[in-house]
């Protein structure tokens, strides 16, 4: 299960303790047990780079799990994970960037299937969350 947001990279990924990410951090006990791992990355989509969260599941979630892991992630992106990552630079040939995954303006996270349905046109082709 992955979705799409706003951007880190594998570098930013190996500040993890542990290859759960950001599950770790999830306090609800039922959805802890089936969200093994949350991890968030960058994909380009129709040229412009695109915040993907990953979550690596133990078993499927119902349909308030999946609302209440959007709550999560949006959280984690706004205030938690996403805030602390957009205070660090990262480095790039061309030189420094920061990237935020939060926009309270435009901001807004789909499931990977609700993306490949409202934009087909993107031609977004992997799995996402978001």
């Amino acid at each position: 299960m992955r979705m799409l947001s706003s951007p880190p990279s594998q570098k930013e990924n190996r500040l993890f303790e542990n290859d759960r990410g950001l599950a770790e951090y999830i306090h609800d006990e039922s959805l802890n047990k089936k969200v093994y791992s949350l991890n968030p990355s960058v994909e380009i989509v129709d040229r412009e780079l695109w915040g993907v969260m990953t979550a690596g599941l133990r078993e499927p979630l119902s349909g308030e799990e999946t609302a209440e892991l959007l709550e999560f992630v949006t959280g984690q992106n706004s205030d938690g994970y996403g805030e602390g990552l957009e205070q660090r630079p990262i480095k790039t040939r061309d030189g420094e960037i920061y990237v935020s995954f939060w926009n309270h303006e435009n901001y807004y996270l789909k499931l990977e299937q609700e993306m490949k349905n409202s934009s087909p046109d993107l031609g977004y082709g992997g799995q996402v969350m978001g």
